[in-house]
């Protein structure tokens, strides 16, 4: 398979990236041109890669960049995702995820023999929005409660016109929250080991909120299989664990792993400085529903919470 992916420098990306080279896949990486971006999230990877210049919200340079790589297979996954900051910034959150998806989809209508080609792009859980207290199935209406979800649910819609009304090939993908940054300390498993790791004092503003955390070799063994299994054209599926957690419970857990005094966590506070999101928008429930992707792919997760926070403290006391 010959492989681009959108994103390539990001969390998911970087390891996509490392597994469809171990697969002996040859990938392609759209990269834009910034002065602060950081080639090190791709480790040894880097020498296996080729890299095109690219920037998603440009139509032009979108289909340039397609044309250079000439992939079988593009993997979307390059948006702004930080949610609290797109309150403050909806365009610049509209132009990255709802136009650079739509770029992205008809630069790749544009290549000769494209029927033969699949686009597969990250949409979000975050698209379902405030639903109620059970695992979310992908027929659910999308009622985003944030301008990053409504770009995301924007571009997600308009993949499925296109499978539909353009005969694009491709899937949705709608993963859950995903933890095992090497470099981002900033989301919420990263940033309660790290602190803990230090003997830190932490904030966990919303404790009570519950969350289906996903490993991530679990997610990008989503993205692989559904690549390689035609069963997945046209279709969109959830990629999550099923399992909820409140973050209070998520603190406890790795508190206990590490030796951490939760007296020092501050519940119901956000740190000093962090973006302000309106309390109606925040979901309090944000689980997902898997049996699709499992019963048409036989994809499911194989790392549950507890190892996959061991392998991520492993990896940061380091």
């Amino acid at each position: 398979m010959k492989a681009l992916i959108t994103g390539i420098l990001g969390f998911i990306g970087s390891n996509l990236a490392e597994k469809l080279v171990s697969n002996g896949d040859e990938v392609h990486g759209l990269v834009r041109r910034v002065a602060s971006r950081n080639l090190d999230v791709l480790g040894k990877t880097i020498k296996d890669v080729t890299l095109v210049s690219g920037d998603i919200t440009d139509y032009a340079s979108t289909r340039n960049a397609l044309k250079i790589a000439n992939p079988d297979v593009v993997f979307h996954l390059a948006a702004l995702s930080p949610v609290r900051d797109s309150f403050e910034h909806p365009f610049e959150y509209q132009q990255a995820n709802f136009t650079g998806t739509m770029n992205v989809a008809h630069a790749l209508l544009e290549l000769p023999d494209s029927q033969k080609r699949k686009l597969i792009a990250a949409s979000t859980a975050e698209v379902y929005g405030i639903q109620g207290n059970e695992p979310l199935k992908e027929t659910l209406s999308l009622k985003p409660s944030s301008p990053y979800a409504v770009t995301k649910a924007a571009g997600d819609l308009y993949l499925q016109m296109m499978f539909n009304s353009f005969d694009l090939h491709g899937t949705v993908m709608r993963p859950t929250n995903s933890y095992g940054r090497k470099f981002e300390k900033n989301f919420m498993v990263e940033y309660l080991i790290t602190r803990m790791l230090k003997g830190e004092s932490l904030y966990i503003g919303a404790p009570d909120s519950v969350r289906d955390y996903m490993y991530v070799d679990d997610h990008v063994n989503a993205y692989v299989l559904v690549a390689k299994n035609p069963r997945a054209d046209g279709q969109v599926y959830n990629a999550g664990t099923g399992i909820g957690v409140t973050n209070r419970q998520l603190a406890e857990l790795i508190a206990k792993k590490v030796g951490y005094d939760i007296k020092k966590a501050k519940f119901g506070s956000y740190p000093p400085g962090y973006p302000l999101r309106p309390l109606s928008s925040d979901q309090p429930y944000l689980v997902l529903d898997a049996t699709k992707i499992k019963k048409d792919i036989n994809w499911t997760p194989t790392y549950n919470l507890s190892v996959g926070l061991d392998k991520v403290i492993a990896y940061l006391k380091n």
